[in-house]
């Protein structure tokens, strides 16, 4: 892993399409925006943020999402997550993540994720169960 910058930003967007709803999701009976589909947003950006930092074979993972679904976003708009690196500790990693559409801020929070190697973590999931 190279350097984490504390401060390194990115962020991710997509439309509300009706297969994003609440109401299609299972997380409600509303067509406006899931919150599971603004936390998965939210986990991107910070995916996203942390690319450039990656090394081949190493990934990471999310381990903890604290966040708050503060507006409802109706289908037809669109809504972008921006991930801030605010804090490395060793090869964790923690986050300050806001989502908006285009009216403004629909949800805000923190998240933190795991640096990981792609093989053995995969191998040792795999292993679960058996």
């Amino acid at each position: 892993m190279k350097e984490i910058t504390i401060g390194a930003k990115a962020a991710a967007q997509m439309p509300v399409t009706e297969e994003k709803t609440a109401k299609q999701v299972g997380s409600g009976s509303l067509l406006v925006f899931a919150t599971p589909m603004m936390a998965a947003l939210m986990e991107q950006a910070a995916c996203e943020a942390l690319a450039p930092f990656l090394e081949s074979g190493e990934t990471t993972v999310g381990t903890e999402l604290n966040i708050q679904h503060t507006a409802a976003t109706p289908v037809g708009l669109n809504v972008t997550a921006e991930a801030e690196v605010t804090a490395v500790n060793g090869r964790e990693i923690a986050f300050k993540v806001t989502a908006r559409d285009d009216a403004g801020e629909i949800g805000s929070g923190t998240h933190k994720r795991f640096l990981v190697f792609t093989e053995k973590f995969q191998n040792k999931a795999n292993g679960r169960g058996q």
